[in-house]
């Protein structure tokens, strides 16, 4: 070899320098015979070398001789083109054959090239886990958020998302009662974690997890004093993560990632704030789910109590209209149409009082409704007289609970042509957060002006006073509000605000 067309090796004191550093530097000839290579790089390159090349000391070897998996790599690539091109060249790739990223920076001269390496694995695996930890936690919002799925789907969805994070074959959900663990839901490929499994508490990994505030991880069963605890003996688990459920401050059970093979290392910071976050939604909606249910029940229990108080009043009711009604056709008497007006009020006061009850319970379901539809369907069916309808945008999309919504229209439409002139316009429009139904008639009386519109602008002598009610409480009921002021006609204006509308 021509030892003036080499790059020629630094003096002892640079190597000394050189050989202290945690990155490689080598340096070869044009001939791509290496010149030079400190303690760094020539670990680097052993790792890579095969053969012979193993047992020789690596100066003056050919490098693509010695590393011929190298030649159809980017390194090759580059490493020729800066030496053609004379100009540096700097890229990162991995390396399949010793599974290592390296951050390469090749500055040539006319003798050769001298190679900068920096094992940047570490640094990759950890961008690899960020990323797959922001992949997860977007997952895991999208399917926590979803409306259109029930607690079981989600959670059945949040167990797989979880068992793929973690790379480990099963994932489940525990209820504990009275020293035993039931397996309630689970994505698991384990005989014995399917949903409906049981098994003692003594013999689960759960009887841990529920002692400890934090998660209980388990990477290694030997080293960890698992191996011969009843619980590997039945389940036979090498790695393991689960956490504490509560619901309402109690024990519930557990939420549990595991597999069969051992892991070997610890599970991540963020790893473990993942399953933490797993648990708390599991719990938060475990219960929403109790609170929903035993709200379904009050609901049931109500519907009965109203339709039996509504069968016991009517009954008289009826009676007394039908006997009204024998009595007009055989009697002429100036009391007859007042007695029923009455019975008819009292009809109209049972309706109202029924409906306000009911409404006054919290909205769960919401689905987009069109309130513009609603708002004509009302009309439609109100007895408005010679009054006129008048509604600015095509479509008004809200998240609302259809059939209670469909009713805040109607009474707020009955209230205003019953209150107002005869002849008035109503008008249905969109402002900031909400909309506002308004008339050209009387304005709102002193008192009620700006405050919540609970029985503003009802008048006993006129239906029964309870429409706005009914409308405060539809309101509320949404998490909404309401108010009355005047109308820049003259007339009143209803501002219903909190509204969420529905991007088109």
């Amino acid at each position: 070899m021509d030892s003036s067309s080499s790059v020629a090796a630094p003096d002892v004191d640079l190597q000394t320098v050189l050989d202290r550093m945690s990155d490689g530097v080598f340096a070869v000839d044009s001939d791509w015979h290496i010149t030079y290579a400190n303690q760094a790089a020539r670990e680097i390159l052993r790792s890579a070398m095969h053969g012979d090349a193993l047992d020789d000391d690596i100066d003056g070897l050919h490098l693509w001789e010695s590393i011929p998996e190298a030649i159809d790599t980017s390194f090759y690539e580059h490493y020729h083109e800066a030496l053609s091109s004379q100009t540096p060249v700097s890229f990162e790739e991995y390396y399949g054959p010793t599974d290592v990223w390296l951050d390469v920076r090749v500055f040539p001269s006319d003798s050769g090239l001298s190679i900068y390496l920096r094992d940047v694995t570490e640094q990759r695996r950890l961008e690899q886990q960020r990323q797959e930890s922001l992949q997860a936690l977007q997952q895991l919002y999208a399917v926590s958020s979803g409306r259109d799925r029930t607690f079981e789907e989600k959670t059945e969805e949040i167990l797989r998302l979880g068992r793929e994070y973690l790379s480990v074959d099963n994932g489940f959900l525990t209820r504990i009662e009275q020293g035993t663990q039931h397996v309630v839901l689970s994505d698991a490929v384990h005989a014995e974690l399917q949903p409906g499994e049981s098994c003692p508490l003594e013999q689960a990994y759960c009887k841990r997890t529920i002692q400890l505030d934090d998660l209980l991880t388990v990477v290694s069963p030997a080293d960890e004093g698992w191996d011969e605890d009843p619980a590997y003996d039945r389940f036979g688990l090498g790695t393991y993560i689960g956490g504490r459920v509560e619901v309402d401050g109690g024990l519930y059970g557990t939420l549990c990632f595991a597999d069969t093979t051992e892991r070997g290392e610890s599970f991540t910071d963020t790893q473990r704030t993942f399953v933490e976050l797993l648990t708390r939604w599991v719990s938060y909606e475990l219960e929403r789910e109790q609170a929903r249910t035993k709200l379904q029940r009050e609901r049931d229990r109500f519907e009965e109590f109203a339709s039996v108080v509504s069968h016991d009043l009517r009954n008289p009711l009826q009676t007394a209209s039908g006997r009204a009604e024998l009595l007009d056709e055989t009697v002429e008497s100036e009391h007859l149409p007042p007695l029923e007006r009455a019975l008819d009020r009292m009809d109209e006061l049972i309706d109202d009082l029924l409906t306000l009850a009911r409404k006054g319970m919290r909205v769960e379901d919401v689905t987009e409704v069109d309130l513009v539809a609603l708002a004509g369907d009302a009309w439609a069916t109100a007895s408005t007289g010679a009054a006129a309808l008048d509604i600015a945008p095509d479509r008004l999309p809200i998240r609302a609970d259809d059939s209670r919504v469909r009713q805040l229209p109607e009474n707020l439409f009955r209230d205003r042509v019953e209150h107002a002139r005869r002849d008035a316009t109503v008008t249905v429009g969109r402002l900031a957060g909400g909309f506002h139904v308004e008339h050209n008639g009387p304005g709102a009386p002193a008192g009620h002006r700006g405050q919540s519109a609970a029985r503003a602008h009802a008048h006993p002598e006129e239906g029964t006073g309870f429409g706005l009610s009914i409308v405060k409480e539809i309101v509320t009921a949404h998490g909404w509000a309401v108010s009355a002021t005047d109308a820049d006609s003259g007339g009143a204006r209803f501002e219903i605000v909190g509204v969420e509308f529905v991007a088109e």
